[in-house]
């Protein structure tokens, strides 16, 4: 089969590899139809993860069709459409009977192009599958459900759970690419009274306010300024870290009010400053968290119901044999106007390549 490998830091190939196959009697072989590119997958081409070793296919976000299953699996069967989570777990250790699978200390947590080889690529084995795949409805497009996969469960957990977001709540999002922008989205579930969006393309900006931000900022032109002018100096509730990078971290600190939460998403390649000096006095909560993926079946329940918008998210498709093109494409989103790509075998891709240019 053909897979996108990991060859060393800046450097990726679309090439031949073996089969996957059952190694272990949880797991499930699934044959890739639609594919996406996250920004940690960014991260991992630039070296920030040094887990990932050269030689590793990538990818932890997909939907396809189970081919084989090994014999413990009993909630799946050749033929099913599924669900991939980003994050397996394997149901017994301390963490996962908490709830927490992105901590799984039996050979789960994230794992799926990270420490074993992963989605992008045409086929996958899944392990622990009966916890870490999800059949999903006829009426739920594949390109839609992908999203469900890492996207829409993290914005939602690690930055509008943690972040405690409330009704009347002003909420500041530091990055308005797809973690930002289906943070924004959820965000809305819980009423905030105005959601702000900081990033440095217009483009973004432009796809925050038209899934509901009520202002923006380019990141800039000082946007710890705008949100004072609407906070009466008094700063925002919650900010939400949804880039990855120190300056971000330390905007978002800054943007927060006495008594307020910082909620950090982004994967982070360098150490970011802690200016202790300034927060100690201001009883400031500062989070962070790898995604579990417990409300995955809430939220696949919401975009069977139409309540998540998430096929605007994705302004460009791809076969999965323009993989390399695919990256170049998300890598350069501010002159592309990317805010989420995605791939699918021939059969299944309905475009080969749209969206914003």
């Amino acid at each position: 089969m053909k897979a996108l490998v990991y060859q060393g830091p800046g450097q990726t190939s679309w090439q031949d590899v073996p089969d996957p196959g059952i190694k272990d009697a949880g797991d499930a072989i699934v044959r890739v139809d639609a594919v996406t590119i996250c920004g940690t997958d960014l991260h991992i081409v630039k070296g920030d993860v040094p887990d990932v070793t050269p030689g590793r296919i990538l990818g932890h976000e997909a939907v396809g069709t189970v081919v084989e299953t090994g014999g413990d699996v009993t909630t799946v069967r050749p033929g099913d459409r599924v669900l991939i989570s980003c994050i397996s777990a394997c149901g017994r250790c301390r963490f996962c009977r908490e709830g927490r699978y992105g901590q799984c200390r039996g050979g789960g947590g994230w794992v799926l192009g990270h420490t074993i080889d992963g989605t992008q690529a045409e086929y996958v084995r899944v392990p622990f599958a009966d916890l870490s795949v999800y059949p999903l409805p006829s009426a739920v497009d594949s390109y839609d459900a992908v999203l469900l996969a890492d996207i829409f469960p993290t914005s939602y957990e690690v930055g509008v759970l943690n972040g405690q977001v409330g009704p009347g709540d002003t909420v500041v999002v530091v990055g308005a690419g797809p973690i930002g922008l289906a943070a924004i989205t959820t965000a809305r579930l819980y009423s905030p009274g105005r959601v702000i969006a900081v990033d440095l393309a217009e483009s973004r900006l432009h796809a925050a306010r038209e899934l509901g931000a009520d202002a923006t900022a380019n990141a800039e032109e000082e946007p710890e300024r705008l949100v004072a002018d609407l906070t009466d100096g008094l700063g925002a509730d919650v900010v939400m870290e949804a880039v990855g990078v120190p300056e971000a971290f330390e905007m978002c600190t800054r943007m927060v009010r006495p008594g307020g939460r910082v909620a950090n998403i982004g994967v982070h390649g360098k150490p970011a400053a802690l200016h202790l000096e300034d927060l100690w006095i201001k009883d400031v909560t500062i989070t962070t968290g790898l995604v579990d993926t417990r409300s995955t079946p809430m939220l696949l329940r919401m975009m069977a119901a139409g309540r998540l918008p998430a096929s605007s998210l994705i302004t460009h498709r791809f076969e999965l044999g323009q993989m390399e093109e695919a990256y170049d494409v998300f890598s350069r989103a501010g002159d592309t106007g990317a805010l989420k790509v995605a791939l699918g075998a021939p059969q299944h891709a309905t475009v080969a390549t749209s969206g914003q240019a």
